[in-house]
């Protein structure tokens, strides 16, 4: 029996093969390697964009958000099921204490003593009872040690959803932030356009009146006009419903909630290294739960298989039983019962094999899930790649914009101190340099989004070692000095 309880039925786990890429295709470096279950938790990475305001709503949002709260009560859930397989292993031990008072009448009595040998007393009978029982069913094929398996495994599943969920909503927190710390920007530059068009409108008006222009210029002008203040209401829409949005992320009514308005907000990007280790990618808790996902599907074919094979409980029974609690527990007033008992399903109409082809079929679509998983990871690394990549080209691009508008608003001022230019012209070079102000300013929000979306999808940042090429272990991501956009792509002082 000792010999038997070591086997186990069911195939032993093997991680579903999965097709790895060498490289990103976008740039990054990638090596194989093996799914790391404690990476699946994510790190502080929202300390490298060094804004103080952001990491107290992220750590708030951690705390309070519901989701993440009810994720945390699954990851129990989990926990307390690996518990309640693990105590299948031990015996079950119970006791009982019990008395009675039972009463029986002449007739009773009589009618008792017809039906079976000899004749019934009648009277009143006291009884005390008092015993203990143990039963124990041997693992003998493994079926209670995959159970284990599998519900161990279903735990490390539910604790990347759970780390995941942490993470979705860290990010969700970030970006909707810079949106907003966006959008603040962008009040102020089309209330600063609105001044000038309203100024614009009113010197049309007046030459106009003087005869220098036409009806259309003035009808022109207004629409202009009119159309920064619809700009104007659309942005300051957006910025209500960010923070209407991070208030619930954090787990507040909207309307306890505001964040004053900073329009002079200045974007950090983290510095993206040039090659991204492996480890990286086996932090995505998708991945990870898809992964653990299969194993205890895995396991399950194991628990399926062992109901082919018979089962064995052992019991034992015993105890006092008297009609007095005085004189209970007395040698002569003693009962025991063991015995061991062996079944084993004879016929089942196929209800068996029908169970381990389900649980090889579920095994079966949980690896495709998996692989699906990764190859779905391996995309969202190289979309934000990409989009990193470009962002940053798009701002460079409008960093030289906002140069030469800077340059051509100087030659204009000169202009107009030396008679050669109106003041018209000059207030419509001043709006083509507020918008390519805002061009370069919205093109860094963007950037800064993107970093937070590709440390998502890379499963919660990167601790860079650049003396040894390899993640740094144990790294505070808050002390990475990230690029200060604004501060990186200002064009040269005039």
């Amino acid at each position: 029996m000792l010999g038997l309880g070591a086997c186990a039925v069911g195939p032993d786990y093997h991680k579903p093969g999965v097709q790895i890429p060498d490289s990103f295709k976008e740039g990054a470096a990638w090596q194989r390697a093996q799914t790391n279950l404690q990476e699946s938790i994510s790190s502080a990475w929202w300390g490298v964009y060094q804004d103080d305001e952001l990491t107290q709503l992220v750590e708030q949002s951690l705390k309070a958000n519901q989701s993440i709260v009810a994720a945390e009560a699954a990851y129990r859930a989990a926990l307390a099921t690996v518990q309640a397989n693990t105590a299948g292993l031990f015996p079950v031990v119970t006791a009982g204490l019990s008395a009675s008072r039972t009463g029986t009448g002449a007739g009773a009595a009589a009618a008792a003593g017809s039906s079976v040998t000899g004749a019934a007393v009648p009277g009143v009978y006291n009884t005390v009872a008092a015993s203990a029982s143990a039963s124990w069913e041997p693992d003998l094929w493994g079926e209670i040690r995959r159970r284990i398996e599998s519900a161990k495994a279903s735990a490390q599943a539910t604790d990347a959803q759970r780390a995941g969920e942490r993470l979705s909503i860290a990010a969700s927190v970030a970006i909707d932030y810079f949106e907003l710390r966006q959008a603040d920007i962008d009040i102020q530059s089309f209330e600063q356009q609105q001044d000038i068009d309203a100024h614009i409108l009113e010197m049309t008006r007046a030459t106009f009146l003087q005869g220098e222009a036409s009806n259309d210029e003035v009808l022109s002008a207004q629409d202009t006009l009119e159309l920064v203040v619809a700009e104007l209401q659309a942005a300051e829409t957006s910025r209500e419903q960010f923070e209407h949005a991070i208030a619930v992320l954090i787990g507040v009514p909207p309307a306890g909630f505001a964040l004053p308005p900073d329009p002079s907000y200045a974007f950090v990007l983290p510095a993206v290294p040039l090659a991204l280790p492996s480890q990286l990618l086996e932090r995505r808790y998708d991945v990870v739960s898809a992964e653990r996902t299969a194993a205890a599907a895995n396991a399950k074919i194991g628990v399926a298989d062992a109901a082919f094979f018979p089962t064995l409980t052992l019991s034992a029974e015993g105890g006092f039983e008297h009609n007095t609690f005085a004189h209970l527990f007395s040698l002569p007033n003693r009962f025991w019962t063991l015995g061991p008992a062996l079944a084993e399903t004879i016929f089942d109409g196929g209800a068996r094999t029908a169970a381990v082809h389900v649980a090889e079929a579920n095994y079966d679509e949980d690896a495709a899930t998996y692989r699906n998983t990764v190859l779905a990871a391996f995309q969202n690394v190289e979309d934000s790649l990409s989009s990193v990549n470009h962002l940053r080209q798009q701002m460079e691009a409008y960093a030289k914009i906002l140069q030469r508008n800077q340059q051509l608003f100087a030659s204009a001022r000169a202009q107009l101190l030396a008679g050669t230019a109106s003041e018209e012209d000059l207030l419509t070079q001043q709006l083509t340099l507020l918008q390519a102000e805002q061009n370069l300013k919205d093109a860094q929000a963007l950037l800064t989004q993107g970093s937070v979306t590709l440390i998502r999808n890379l499963g919660g940042g990167w601790q860079w070692d650049d003396a040894t090429g390899r993640a740094a272990a144990g790294q505070n991501p808050s002390s990475e000095r990230g690029a200060v956009l604004q501060e990186a792509s200002r064009p040269p002082s005039q």
